[in-house]
């Protein structure tokens, strides 16, 4: 059962979304205006997935048990937003084994892939199979599993949409496929074979899963439900800026599997909701959504039924916005600036000089400044309503990175989001670009001691994650928004330098 507690605001708008509710409980794609209605009409079966998806579990039980019969011990999984996260959230809350590669960082690959994977099982999901991320993991898993002497059909599980390219071919090559609801978009798929594919394979009972979700949607469509008071509420102005903060929760990580879902669907025509991910309770006065009871605002629910709760909450979030929750226009603008950036660089890269340098970084800017410190109180000053840090590192290994978040929110006195590059670009990069137009940008990247080529391409994931962050980078400058590239000459020490000249604001 849902406990809410708080979300006070917006209840003047209960009466506007209980005259709707019935029809997204019958899959109505004209709720969200004539322009919305053709994608919507592809995109709504994810509200009957706490159903339909019991359809999966007899083919879900033999996968399961072949994977046992081959001995795999080490899981994989191998996508981008909606296709990571969930199965990410899965395992922390179930306490479960799965290692996830949606980093295009060449150190983090190395991780990855740099091991005996004669007992992995390495998972790959992609609702076509095109995306330039998941098809490099694939590739490059694949090159890695050849080089081992194993045959990739005893180590790959493939879940794509039914007919995709990434469908035909592995079929034809023999790997095993998981065909996952065509109509069901990628943020909306936790309980779709995006999210239990994953789950079953390294033994979580997604039934109960299914079954909570189940259960909880029966009164999704009453009205005043917990849908109703939650969507009213975040569409209010107070709650423009929401933390979300699962730290000591049930729901360990389901933050930042919301933070994608509210962001990628909400963040357009300069509207929107922006979602921050914290790991402990903001100075700051904006609002913050718990899951254990504490604090103002607070869900408490079982995994499953947070699932389908966020869903219902987010699409009927963005009929109070008046947005499609469904397309993410900005995310495929970012993708093709990097495939421009690449294809350019294919005839020799440019060299690009920067406006400063101290010992450990190099700084790239149209200001004209002195000392990091300084650049970033550019960053604060440029500001009309939050701070991004956009890190393209190493998660795992550059986590010490993730600590400048709350020290430049506490500085600052601004909302401060933090995002891994280039995960968040199918996340939180769509509400950057197509969101209010309030943000000030820090994008950070770094020297690679690593490289790691991908087979059937003529650069490796070392070109690749810097040509998506200067793609974002020209996306973002493009819309005159302030972008302060620091590139880390030496990881550790650049880190350490920019915490410390942070510290000095």
């Amino acid at each position: 059962m849902i406990k809410l507690t708080g979300f006070k605001q917006g209840r003047g708008l209960w009466e506007k979304l209980d005259k709707v509710i019935d029809r997204l409980a019958n899959c109505d794609p004209t709720i969200w205006g004539e322009s919305a209605a053709k994608e919507a009409a592809i995109r709504l079966n994810w509200v009957n997935l706490p159903e339909k998806s019991r359809e999966l579990l007899p083919q879900l039980d033999a996968l399961s048990a072949w994977s046992r019969e081959f001995g795999h011990e080490v899981f994989i999984l191998c996508g981008m937003g909606g296709s990571s996260l969930a199965p990410e959230v899965m395992a922390q809350v179930y306490k479960k084994e799965l290692t996830i590669l949606d980093s295009t960082d060449p150190a983090h690959v190395k991780r990855v892939l740099d091991q005996d994977l004669s007992k992995s099982c390495i998972i790959i999901g992609s609702k076509s199979g095109s995306t330039i991320e998941t098809a490099s993991q694939m590739a490059a898993a694949n090159e890695q599993l050849i080089e081992q002497g194993l045959d990739p059909k005893n180590h790959f599980v493939v879940i794509t949409d039914p007919g995709s390219p990434l469908d035909v071919q592995a079929r034809e090559i023999g790997l095993r496929v998981v065909n996952a609801d065509p109509n069901v978009g990628g943020r909306f798929s936790a309980l779709s074979a995006y999210g239990l594919t994953p789950a079953a394979l390294i033994g979580i009972d997604i039934s109960i899963l299914l079954d909570d979700a189940y259960e909880a949607s029966l009164s999704f469509a009453k009205p005043g439900s917990v849908v109703t008071q939650v969507a009213a509420a975040l569409a209010d102005k107070f709650f423009s800026f929401t933390g979300f903060l699962d730290t000591g929760s049930n729901v360990a990580g389901l933050g930042e599997w919301i933070e994608q879902l509210i962001a990628e669907s909400t963040g357009k025509d300069g509207k929107g909701v922006l979602p921050i991910t914290l790991r402990r309770k903001s100075s700051l006065n904006y609002p913050v959504i718990s899951f254990d009871g504490s604090g103002s605002n607070s869900v408490e629910a079982s995994l499953g039924e947070h699932f389908i709760f966020w869903q219902w909450v987010t699409a009927l979030l963005g009929y109070l916005l008046e947005v499609d929750p469904f397309n993410q226009p900005n995310v495929t603008e970012a993708k093709e600036k990097t495939s421009a950036l690449l294809s350019r660089w294919s005839k020799g890269r440019e060299e690009i000089t920067p406006v400063f340098e101290s010992e450990n970084i190099a700084i790239y800017s149209s200001l004209q400044e002195n000392s990091v410190e300084h650049y970033l109180e550019k960053a604060i000053a440029n500001s009309r309503g939050y701070l991004a840090i956009m890190a393209y590192l190493h998660r795992g290994g550059d986590d010490q990175i993730k600590d400048l978040a709350p020290l430049l929110e506490s500085k600052s006195k601004l909302p401060t989001t933090f995002g891994w590059g280039p995960r968040f670009l199918h996340s939180t990069g769509q509400f950057h670009k197509g969101g209010p137009s309030t943000g000030s940008f820090i994008q950070i990247t770094a020297e690679n001691e690593n490289t790691w080529p991908i087979a059937g391409r003529d650069f490796g994931f070392e070109t690749l994650i810097m040509a998506q962050a200067l793609g974002d980078m020209e996306a973002l400058s493009s819309r005159d928004f302030s972008v302060i590239r620091f590139h880390l000459k030496n990881r550790k020490q650049g880190i350490a330098e920019l915490l410390s000249a942070a510290e000095k604001i």
